[in-house]
């Protein structure tokens, strides 16, 4: 803020500096132009108009002075104090030549504003007093009479000028906050913009994270398919050629050699419809026209017949639907779960529950077989990772307890 600016204003704002210095000089051309016509017009001598030309040009030198040569004058309050004294008595000698000039005196009132605080209300009154004499033509006889008109029309003058400058104040001010709620909206959407941007990006970002992540998932997903179908179709048609080659010597030779020919057409089958499926991501065949209790059974009851273990398969709580994919992932895991059995554990009995709770799903296998240690690393095994991960993608959690000698439990819960 300049020097002297928190000290001017507040009475009177009638215009800013940059009008005050509008106003000067054509003021005081118009007032000398209507002068010379009044004087023309018989008004005043032409005397007395040639002596308020001199006093004119005096006024004009006076401005000049402080304009041009002191150009921070408006910032020095001591210079502006002297600048008003000079004009507003170059003023009153003007109007006692011709009370037209009252129209250059009136310049004062916004002029004022540029006064230190505490001098503001003496401009203003001082330049209501020129006014009020020219409105009574020229400087009154010292009456009681006349100085009581001239009084009041000061105070008249002076009550006009106070109203107006809060009025232009008030606009000021109103003007001011709304350049500075404008700048402001300004920043604020300058920062939106660089904010959009930044989400922009960061929103393209998050789409590639995304694009791999799917990608990623989806190879996931479709290697425990594959793992899921074709693997363990491959490993039962292996394990019923193998059979059928042991059966060739034997006394039931041709019946037993059949029987595992058509086990393993009927896998191949099997698996065929399995692969396709898979690639088209759809749920498996067995689940698509029984519920998950009676697939399940129906995959223990053909796992028993190919791998002559028995199992016993119950259900317990209230059936009832579940998402296909949450009720795809238990068939899976079951299906693993009973290949794991049928390779590793040696085992001759399996018991498999599925429980329907009030909020989860849970699956539960066990067998008698030769159990294994859960810490050691097994070795090109996809089975309990790929339960796992199918748990995840359905926040599905696996837990197996197993211990050399002693079978093996594995326990899938799914929320639902």
């Amino acid at each position: 803020m300049p020097v002297g600016a928190a000290e001017r204003g507040g009475l009177v704002g009638l215009g800013q500096p940059r009008l005050d210095r509008r106003l000067r000089f054509p003021m005081l051309a118009v007032a000398t132009g209507v002068s010379a016509v009044a004087t023309a017009s018989g008004y005043k001598t032409w005397a007395r108009f040639e002596f308020g030309v001199c006093v004119v040009v005096a006024v004009a030198l006076w401005m000049l002075f402080f304009t041009t040569l002191h150009r921070e004058w408006e910032n020095r309050p001591g210079l502006i104090s002297v600048y008003y004294v000079g004009r507003t008595v170059l003023s009153a000698v003007l109007i006692g030549v011709n009370p037209w000039y009252a129209l250059f005196a009136f310049t004062g009132y916004p002029e004022a504003r540029l006064l230190p605080r505490r001098w503001l209300s003496v401009g203003v009154v001082v330049t209501a007093v020129l006014v009020a004499a020219s409105q009574l033509g020229g400087y009154p006889p010292l009456t009681v009479g006349s100085i009581a008109i001239w009084l009041a029309l000061t105070c008249v003058n002076a009550g006009l000028a106070g109203f107006l400058g809060q009025v232009t104040n008030r606009v000021i001010e109103q003007n001011a906050e709304r350049g500075t709620i404008i700048d402001e909206l300004g920043e604020t959407n300058r920062r939106l913009a660089a904010a959009l941007a930044e989400n922009t990006g960061l929103h393209a970002q998050l789409l590639a994270q995304a694009r791999e992540a799917g990608i990623l998932d989806e190879r996931q997903r479709m290697a425990g398919e594959i793992h899921d179908t074709l693997a363990q179709g491959l490993i039962g048609i292996v394990t019923q050629l193998e059979a059928a080659e042991q059966a060739r010597g034997g006394e039931h030779a041709p019946d037993e050699w059949q029987r595992h020919i058509d086990q393993a057409r009927s896998l191949a089958r099997e698996s065929l419809t399995e692969a396709r499926r898979s690639v088209r991501a759809l749920r498996p065949e067995q689940l698509d026209d029984v519920p998950l209790p009676d697939a399940v059974a129906g995959l223990a009851h053909s796992w028993a017949q190919r791998s002559g273990v028995a199992v016993r398969v119950e259900t317990t709580g209230d059936c009832r639907p579940f998402t296909p994919e949450i009720e795809a992932t238990l068939f899976r895991i079951a299906q693993e779960a009973l290949t794991n059995v049928a390779k590793h554990a040696q085992a001759s009995k399996v018991w498999l529950t599925l429980s329907y709770l009030d909020d989860v799903a849970l699956l539960d296998i066990r067998d008698d077989g030769v159990g294994f240690d859960p810490g050691a690393r097994r070795p090109n095994g996809y089975g309990l990772d790929g339960m796992r991960q199918r748990l995840t993608r359905v926040d599905g959690t696996l837990e197996v307890e197993s211990t050399p000698g002693e079978g093996t439990a594995i326990s899938a819960s799914v929320p639902t």
